[in-house]
């Protein structure tokens, strides 16, 4: 079998690799095993972290709209089963979203709620 020289390609992966780890501290921006492993980790929590995020944005809006309930003297339970009864489809996100932009039509939605 005829010999197969691969030093511009191997040159090019490791290349490659020290560019996505620029930045990166001590050996990890500049060895390319430890770059690898870095890379990896990287690559683990930013799928871990896209999947996170959901649930804490939908925790973030919770919060929010249970705390314009309060200042009306509900609460966000209580707040969720009158919107239940009252057959209101009206998502928990824009329900923040409105509680926060726009107070006047979060009044009339409670309005209508009680």
């Amino acid at each position: 079998m005829t010999r197969v020289k691969r030093g511009t390609i191997a040159n090019k992966t490791r290349r490659n690799k020290l560019k996505m780890v620029k930045g990166y501290r001590f050996g990890r921006s500049t060895k390319e095993r430890q770059a690898n492993e870095a890379i990896r980790h990287a690559g683990n929590h930013a799928f871990n972290d896209r999947r996170k995020k959901k649930g804490v944005f939908r925790q973030l809006s919770t919060l929010r709209l249970n705390a314009a309930l309060r200042m009306h003297g509900l609460t966000y339970s209580k707040f969720i089963g009158d919107l239940n009864k009252a057959n209101i489809e009206v998502n928990r996100k824009m329900l923040a979203e409105i509680a926060v932009a726009s107070p006047e039509s979060f009044k009339r939605i409670l309005e209508s709620v009680k």
